[in-house]
């Protein structure tokens, strides 16, 4: 009786596998990244295509919120602030929503992106940027709507957004020369407090140089204002390694007093494991 049982559950099972129908969605889901001078920009939305019908005033009404593509929200991410019309567009994952008209589009970036289409209750607090701009018509018919990145320099870029016989364009500027001159003022400045804890780290970790881990470490504690216990603990195992378990248990104690003031018992604790260890 169990195994006829099994038989039949199987046969359900195998069916229920295989009923799975799989079929293209009417508007297939994208995903566009771009990079625009160091500024990552990526846009994921559903390209409804015309199939035979008139799109703008008709399937896409004038003068009425558009989601600007189908089923769930375009979204577009920006990974630095960015500047649109002189406005200032924070960094982040903006839905993407329009006004279209016959001369004039008004574009709206919104900061609530979980919407199946146009929010049930429009929440002008949401609105991190809205901005225009005028329709051009292509010589050329545009069956999926299409949104990308066009138009790159190292300080800027344009918004697209196409479909049928209309191309709406958004130039947004990207802050290229500050994070350029960010990058070389801190690489021209030398390593950091981290970076050299991170490579004392890595050595020790990697059974490497622990004589320049030793080295490194110092010199982490040297340019480190805080200098906190987790350096000194690093530090001490390094010792220890080294070695100088009478050093270790010094720095050890260090690091035991700086763990005790943060109130963090893991390193309470391996710091007296280590001390009572190093002591034998």
């Amino acid at each position: 009786m169990n195994k006829i049982i099994f038989v039949f559950a199987m046969m359900i099972a195998n069916f229920a596998i295989e009923a799975q129908v799989k079929t293209p969605q009417a508007s297939p889901k994208s995903t566009t990244t771009q990079v625009v001078g160091l500024t990552n920009v990526e846009i994921v939305y559903s390209r409804p295509s015309a199939k035979g019908r008139d799109v703008f005033n008709n399937l896409v009404p004038f003068g009425k919120l558009w989601r600007t593509g189908a089923n769930e929200n375009t979204t577009i991410t920006f990974s630095d602030d960015v500047v649109i019309d002189g406005k200032t567009l924070p960094k982040g994952k903006y839905a993407l929503y329009t006004t279209p008209r016959a001369d004039n589009w008004e574009i709206v970036f919104y900061s609530d992106t979980n919407n199946w289409g146009n929010p049930e209750t429009w929440d002008e607090t949401k609105v991190a940027l809205r901005t225009n701009a005028k329709p051009e018509m292509l010589g050329r018919n545009v069956e999926s709507l299409t949104i990308g990145i066009n138009n790159l320099d190292h300080n800027y870029a344009h918004l697209e957004i196409s479909w049928e016989k209309t191309l709406v364009a958004i130039k947004f500027e990207v802050p290229t020369q500050k994070t350029a001159m960010a990058s070389i003022d801190k690489a021209l400045a030398g390593p950091t407090a981290g970076d050299y804890y991170a490579s004392a780290q890595y050595l020790f970790q990697s059974n490497g140089d622990i004589s320049k881990a030793l080295i490194y470490s110092n010199k982490a504690l040297e340019m480190s204002k805080d200098k906190p216990f987790y350096y000194y603990r690093l530090k001490s195992l390094i010792q220890a390694k080294n070695g100088d378990k009478k050093g270790a248990i010094e720095t050890a104690k260090i690091s035991l007093a700086g763990a005790e003031a943060a109130k963090n018992q893991d390193y309470v604790k391996m710091n007296k494991d280590s001390i009572a260890e190093w002591s034998k």
